[in-house]
């Protein structure tokens, strides 16, 4: 939060939340999670341990004690009860593409990884569902329906990497879920291991399960109520017909005017994203899809379904970006143009370092469409007044947006300038009725600004919610949700100043 902001500064984690974990503990605990998995699945040796220490948000990492892999959800309960009978903290992690560090440890412990959970255990198309361990990859299911005429919906841009188990965590969203729907319209059910190492499992197949929809409430908890091993996840025919066009736009503005236009028209998109002009440069250095430089902003506008009427829709697309000012618009006439298209958009974060950027924080704050172009305005001004680098790729068509903040993470005063800008920029978004979050979670990164959202009343009963499933608050300690105090480096408690966010 800004140093002028009334609201009191929260830091990261309370040191009298932690479970006391002593470095003289580490060989017991060794010992008792080999036993359980085998030796070759247990990570001890500091250089390994380095890998687990921070997700895609690099600006707060912390290394766990003990990194051990599971192959099935008896193995994970096994673990927990010996964490319970250790009081050693310990919290789950997917791939680690995460971008708020919601799977860095807090204090160290045992990180359990489920990547070698992969197995894709079901696929019944007539009831329309998969049943999938949370290691299995969300492209890899996609790609396992191909030839039956169906996907899983959901796509994050990291869905090449990302996990179905990370996804139902943070309850990720993508491109496609402005006419799909994020993760938890696509969750059904969950195995999950609570925190003392019970197996319980919630809804299932059916499309109504009586009583609280406790699915719902588990998808999107960051790992804070258990570990979920299992999931039935609903699966969606892949539609008749799809047109993908491209317009290019002089400016931000104009393109976020046609959002907006195509939105009140009545039309819902599959997707709606926009580049602007700094990442595309780095795009097009990648890809060579020709996309013109020269442009302020290109706007990536998707329609599908029934191949009755879909041109007429694209027509209707196109002529709405004409009259707001695209200098062009193009279209994909084969599906390989279309695919390399969406690979661009995509894989548009990996291509950064081509700007010459060693670091980047990535933001995800949520704005109504209609203040798009002042949030962008403003993005446009922070970048000036801290002398910080930003680009922006995005989900236009929900708000949601991804600036990336470019810097050097190992000069500090490069890394103060990026926080401080992502602060002014997230409660710029609150301000103009929106979120700090859209898909990426609160994890670590955005605990500061659960109070701004949230009334002391809001954060108390969320409290009291994970309490009833995380009473210890061993399991993944200290996330989501904020506490007064001060925060853990190592063994060692560290009080924040108020006014300053923590970063570890």
């Amino acid at each position: 939060m800004p140093p002028e902001s009334d609201t009191p500064a929260i830091s990261f984690y309370h040191s009298q939340d932690l479970p006391r974990f002593q470095a003289d503990q580490v060989p017991t605990v060794i010992a008792r999670m080999q036993a359980i998995v085998g030796t070759d699945a247990v990570l001890t040796e500091t250089a390994e341990l380095a890998v687990y220490e921070c997700d895609g948000f690099t600006v707060d990492k912390g290394r766990p004690d003990v990194v051990v892999f599971p192959t099935s959800t008896e193995q994970v309960a096994a673990i927990v009860k010996a964490c319970n009978e250790l009081n050693v903290p310990f919290m789950a992690r997917g791939a680690g593409t995460g971008l708020a560090g919601g799977c860095v440890p807090v204090g160290g412990g045992v990180m359990i990884a489920l990547s070698r959970m992969k197995r894709i255990l079901e696929v019944n198309i007539r009831d329309r569902y998969a049943v999938v361990e949370a290691g299995v990859v969300n492209v890899w299911l996609t790609n396992h329906l191909q030839s039956q005429g169906y996907h899983y919906a959901p796509d994050p841009s990291s869905q090449g990497a990302c996990t179905l188990g990370g996804n139902v965590a943070t309850n990720s969203g993508g491109p496609h879920t402005l006419k799909y729907g994020v993760t938890v319209n696509h969750v059904i059910g969950v195995e999950m291991v609570l925190p003392n190492g019970e197996i319980i499992r919630t809804g299932g197949p059916s499309e109504d399960t009586p009583g609280y929809d406790l699915t719902g409430v588990i998808v999107g908890c960051e790992g804070t109520f258990g570990i979920v091993t299992k999931s039935w996840v609903r699966l969606t025919r892949n539609p008749e017909s799809v047109r993908t066009l491209l317009g290019v736009f002089h400016t931000v503005d104009d393109a976020v005017h046609c959002i907006s236009e195509i939105i009140a028209a009545g039309i819902v998109p599959a997707a709606l994203e926009l580049l602007d002009q700094t990442i595309l440069k780095a795009v097009e250095a990648a890809f060579h899809f020709g996309f013109p430089l020269d442009a302020g902003a290109v706007l990536i506008m998707e329609v599908d379904g029934l191949a009755a009427g879909i041109q007429s829709e694209a027509d209707r697309i196109e002529a709405i970006a004409t009259a707001s000012q695209a200098r062009e618009v193009r279209k994909a006439n084969t599906e390989a143009e279309r695919l390399l298209l969406w690979k661009a958009r995509k894989q548009a974060f990996g291509t950064i370092g081509r700007l010459g950027y060693p670091s980047y924080c990535t933001q995800d704050g949520v704005v109504p469409r209609t203040k798009l172009p002042e949030i962008m305005r403003f993005i446009q001004a922070t970048s000036r007044k801290h002398g910080i680098a930003i680009c922006n790729v995005f989900h236009a068509g929900d708000g949601n947006i991804h600036p990336i903040l470019m810097f050097d993470e190992r000069i500090p005063e490069q890394v103060q300038k990026v926080l401080a800008a992502s602060t002014e920029i997230l409660t710029e978004c609150v301000r103009l009725g929106g979120s700090v979050t859209g898909e990426h979670g609160i994890g670590l990164e955005k605990l500061d600004f659960m109070p701004i959202l949230f009334s002391p009343d809001d954060l108390a009963f969320m409290t009291r919610l994970r309490s009833a499933f995380n009473p210890e608050n061993r399991c993944s300690p200290n996330k989501m949700l904020p506490t007064a105090g001060g925060c853990v480096e190592g063994n060692h408690v560290v009080q924040v100043k108020p006014g300053r966010r923590a970063a570890v």
